[in-house]
């Protein structure tokens, strides 16, 4: 397979990997589900948001099979009114990358939409973050999962539960009862906004 090196968001993942990814990516044999949020509160936030899950689509051993409604979101961990609200949503993929690549790949999403790292909490084009990966529970401080906030936030939570209702955070239980316990103002879904799942 040919890639231009114009493409920013292909760089990250190990040509080992690739490899073995490429060999099974027509049938993904064995491959795990994993839970992605996406957010960004910074230019184009839709676009920037669907430029994301087309381009998780076009990674290699990885297919986005659901899209969440979007949701509209206060800031999470700063001062009210000094950030513009977040666009949110969540997607479902399955994928033969082990979570440490599927990592490299979210990170060099961020990337390609000139995601600035320079301070927490601090406004993005685009985040990308694993929520969840298969059952897996793990304390490794590099990819800590599930997420170690998932649990916490209601923007993360509510899309989850729109696209799977039965869905549960390894080790914390089911996602509804995470919800009911958590508090959901500044969290409303945009009805008159909505993300494509890719072709």
């Amino acid at each position: 397979m040919n890639r231009t090196p114009s493409d920013p968001t292909v760089q990250p993942v190990p040509a080992s990997v690739t490899a073995q990814v490429d060999a099974a990516d027509t049938t993904l044999a064995n491959p795990k589900m994993a839970v992605l949020s996406l957010g960004g509160n910074l230019g184009n936030r839709l676009e920037n948001l669907q430029g994301a899950i087309d381009a998780l689509e076009d990674t290699p051993g990885v297919r986005v099979k659901a899209v969440s409604p979007v949701y509209e979101t206060e800031p999470w961990g700063v001062e009210p009114g000094t950030q513009p609200p977040y666009l949110n949503a969540v997607v479902l993929v399955k994928t033969t990358l082990p979570p440490s690549s599927l990592l490299e790949r979210a990170h060099a999403v961020e990337e390609a939409f000139d995601r600035v790292r320079t301070e927490r909490w601090g406004a993005r084009t685009v985040d990308v973050d694993i929520v969840s990966y298969a059952d897996e529970v793990s304390d490794d401080p590099a990819l800590t999962l599930p997420h170690p906030r998932a649990r916490q936030r209601a923007f993360v939570l509510r899309p989850w539960l729109d696209v799977e209702p039965e869905a549960q955070l390894p080790g914390a239980g089911r996602v509804a009862d995470l919800l009911a316990g958590v508090a959901q103002e500044g969290v409303a879904v945009r009805g008159d906004l909505e993300l494509r799942l890719p072709d």
